[in-house]
C-alpha cells in the first residue's frame, strides 16, 4: 500500500475528490488506483474562510508501488508499513491456571481485558459493583431527576465505567507501536461505534452509543464462556504466601462468596475509594500522584463554532471543540479537560454528602452549549495527609464543600460573579444545560484560594485566545474532582503489583487517562496473563 500524508481538500468536497487528488499527487491516472482507505482526517481551521480537511490515506495501486512512490517525488508519499495488532499465544512451558482469571471492574480496562482473555479461551469472571448498563441508565436518570443516589451504581460505577456517561472521546496521547490503539478502535466499531472513529483526529462515540457498545462487548464475552457478575462488589482480596489467592465478593441477594483466583486484575475506576482503602490497609504498594481539579464552564456552542470555524452553523463539520492551556504566575497549569461540544454538565457524584460534576455529550452533539472542565494542577503538597490516600482526602474535602455550597445540588455561578466574589442571582444569556438540580453559590468557597487565583488568571488568558471565552455570563459549576486517579498502584515488568498475581490495570490504578488508554492497558494486562499462564482446563 502507498501512504499519502497531507492530502488537503475543502471541507465540502465530494467523496470522489479524494481519489482524484490522490492520483494527482501520485502523478498517475486515476484508473490505476484500485482502492483508497482513509487513515486519518483532521481539520485545518487557521483560515476561517478556507476550512480544509487534511487526510492521510492508503492507496492500493495497480503496478509497482515503490516505483510509483519514487516518481511522485513527494516527501508525504511513502510505502505504508502499518502492521495489524497480534495478540500473543501462551508459552508452551507456561504453568496452567488452576482457576479462571478474575477481573475487578467493568469499565474500558476491565471490558477489554476480559474480551481479549475470553477470545483466547480463558473464560474470565468480571466483577462489577454497579448494575448492567440498562438498569444503571435508569438509576442515573432517577438520581438526576429526584436526587436519589445509589452509592454502588451511578455515573461512576456500573457497566462501562465512568466513560459511559461522558462524551465518549477516544483521543489518547499514548505512543502505541504495538497496534493496541487501532485494535481498540476496530473492536469498538465492530460493537456498533461509528466507523469514522478509525480515522478521525478527534474521535468520539457519545454516551447514547456507548451504552449499546459496552453491552455488545459483554455479550461476546459471555458467548465465549466468560461471565460478568453485576452488583457484585469485591469486598476483600485474599493473599497467601505473598500471592493472590481469592476474591471475596458481596452481593445484595447472594451475600458473601469466595472466588478462588491466582490471577486478579484490578481494573477499578478512579472513584473506587473504598477499594483503594482496602489495598492500602493490606500494605499493597501504592503512592499518591499529582492530578488536577477545577470547575466546568458552559458557553453557547454557536459562540465556539464562530470562534473556531468562522460560522455559527458548521453543518457536517459538527459542533466545534476547543483546547486551551496556560501556565500561571504561581506555577500551576490551567487547562481545558474533557471538552464536550454540544453537551451537558452532569452531577457525577458517587458518595453521599459529596458532589462532583462531569461533562457528557450524545453522539449527535446537538446540545445548545459547549462545556469543558477548566482544571488547575495540584500536587502532594496540596493534600491534607502525606500518605498514598492523600489525594483522595483532598478530593473529598472539595466534594464536601461543593455539596454544602449547593445544598446537595450542583453549585453554579456566573463567571463575572465568581471573578468578583458574589453569589449569582440569575442566569444571563447563556442557557444552562445540566443533568441534575442546581443552586447558585460562591464557588470561591469550594476551591482553595490559590486554585481560584490560577483559575481567574487562566480565564483572562483564554479570553484572548477565544473571543468571548471570559464573558461574564459564562456558567461555572463545581467541583470537577475526578479528572484522573489520585494515586498509582505499583507494578513491575510482569505488570504484577507488589503481590504476585495481582495486576493493577487502567485509569484507577494510575496507568491510563481516558477510554482508549484504559482499554489499551486492559489489553496489555491480558497479554501479560497469557504470556504468564496457559488457560485453565475447566
Amino acid at each position: 500500500m502507498i501512504r499519502i500524508n497531507q492530502l488537503k481538500l475543502p471541507v465540502n468536497h465530494k467523496k470522489q475528490d479524494l481519489q482524484k487528488k490522490a492520483a494527482k499527487l501520485l502523478r498517475q491516472p486515476e484508473t490505476r488506483i484500485r482502492s483508497l482507505h482513509i487513515r486519518r482526517q483532521s481539520i485545518d481551521a487557521r483560515k476561517k474562510g478556507e476550512l480544509l480537511y487534511i487526510y492521510a490515506v492508503d492507496v492500493e495501486f495497480e503496478g509497482d508501488e515503490e516505483s510509483a512512490v519514487r516518481r511522485a517525488k513527494n516527501v508525504n508519499i511513502t510505502i505504508s508499513k502499518e502492521k495489524r495488532y497480534q495478540f500473543p499465544e501462551a508459552g508452551r512451558e507456561a504453568p496452567r491456571l488452576k482457576e479462571r482469571p478474575v477481573i475487578i471492574g467493568c469499565g474500558p480496562a476491565g471490558l477489554f481485558c476480559g474480551l481479549m482473555l475470553a477470545r483466547a479461551g480463558y473464560r474470565p469472571v468480571i466483577l462489577e459493583r454497579g448494575a448492567d448498563v440498562d438498569t444503571r441508565t435508569a438509576q442515573v436518570k432517577r438520581f438526576w431527576e429526584e436526587g436519589i443516589l445509589d452509592p454502588e451504581s451511578n455515573v461512576q460505577f456500573g457497566e462501562g465505567g465512568a466513560g459511559t456517561f461522558s462524551d465518549g472521546k477516544l483521543n489518547t496521547l499514548v505512543k502505541d507501536v504495538s497496534g493496541r490503539n487501532g485494535e481498540v478502535l476496530r473492536i469498538l466499531t465492530e460493537a456498533g461505534a461509528d466507523p469514522s472513529i478509525l480515522y478521525s483526529s478527534k474521535p468520539h462515540v457519545g454516551t447514547d452509543v456507548l451504552a449499546r457498545v459496552v453491552k455488545h462487548i459483554r455479550t461476546e464475552i459471555a458467548s465465549l464462556g466468560g461471565e460478568v457478575r453485576f452488583q457484585t462488589k469485591a469486598a476483600d482480596i485474599g493473599i497467601r504466601g505473598g500471592k493472590a489467592a481469592f476474591v471475596e465478593t458481596e452481593h445484595p441477594v447472594r451475600g458473601r462468596e469466595v472466588i478462588p483466583a491466582e490471577a486478579v486484575v484490578l481494573a477499578v475506576g478512579h472513584s473506587a475509594r473504598d477499594t483503594f482503602e482496602l489495598l492500602y490497609k493490606k500494605g499493597i504498594e501504592m503512592e499518591a500522584k499529582a492530578f488536577a481539579v477545577g470547575l466546568r464552564i458552559q458557553h453557547p456552542q454557536k459562540q465556539i463554532n464562530l470562534a473556531q470555524y468562522g460560522m455559527e452553523e458548521p453543518g457536517e463539520l459538527g459542533a466545534a471543540p476547543y483546547k486551551v492551556t496556560r501556565q500561571t504566575s504561581n506555577g500551576r497549569g490551567v487547562y481545558s479537560f474533557c471538552m464536550c461540544p454540544g453537551g451537558y454538565v452532569v452531577n457525577a457524584s458517587s458518595e453521599p454528602g459529596r458532589l462532583a460534576v462531569n461533562g457528557m455529550s450524545y453522539h449527535s452533539r446537538e446540545g445548545v452549549n459547549a462545556n469543558s472542565a477548566l482544571i488547575v494542577t495540584v500536587t502532594a503538597d496540596d493534600f491534607p495527609e502525606a500518605t498514598a490516600m492523600g489525594g483522595i482526602a483532598f478530593q473529598r474535602q472539595l466534594e464536601e464543600a461543593a455539596f454544602r455550597a449547593g445544598g446537595g445540588n450542583i453549585p453554579v455561578q456566573l463567571y463575572g460573579d465568581f471573578r468578583d466574589g458574589r453569589v449569582s442571582r440569575s442566569f444571563g444569556d447563556v442557557e444552562p444545560a445540566f443533568m441534575g438540580g442546581t443552586a447558585f453559590a460562591d464557588l470561591n468557597q469550594v476551591l482553595p484560594a490559590a486554585l481560584c487565583a490560577s483559575f481567574r488568571e487562566g480565564m483572562e488568558a483564554f479570553g484572548k485566545m477565544i473571543r468571548g471565552f471570559d464573558r461574564p455570563d459564562a456558567i461555572l459549576a463545581g467541583v470537577e474532582s475526578r479528572t484522573s486517579s489520585p494515586l498509582r498502584i505499583g507494578r513491575g515488568e510482569t505488570l504484577e503489583g507488589s503481590i504476585g498475581g495481582l495486576y493493577p490495570c487502567g485509569e484507577g490504578a494510575g496507568y491510563a487517562g481516558g477510554i482508549t488508554s484504559a482499554a489499551m492497558d486492559g489489553i496489555k494486562v491480558a497479554e501479560a496473563i497469557v504470556r504468564r499462564f496457559q488457560r485453565p482446563e475447566n
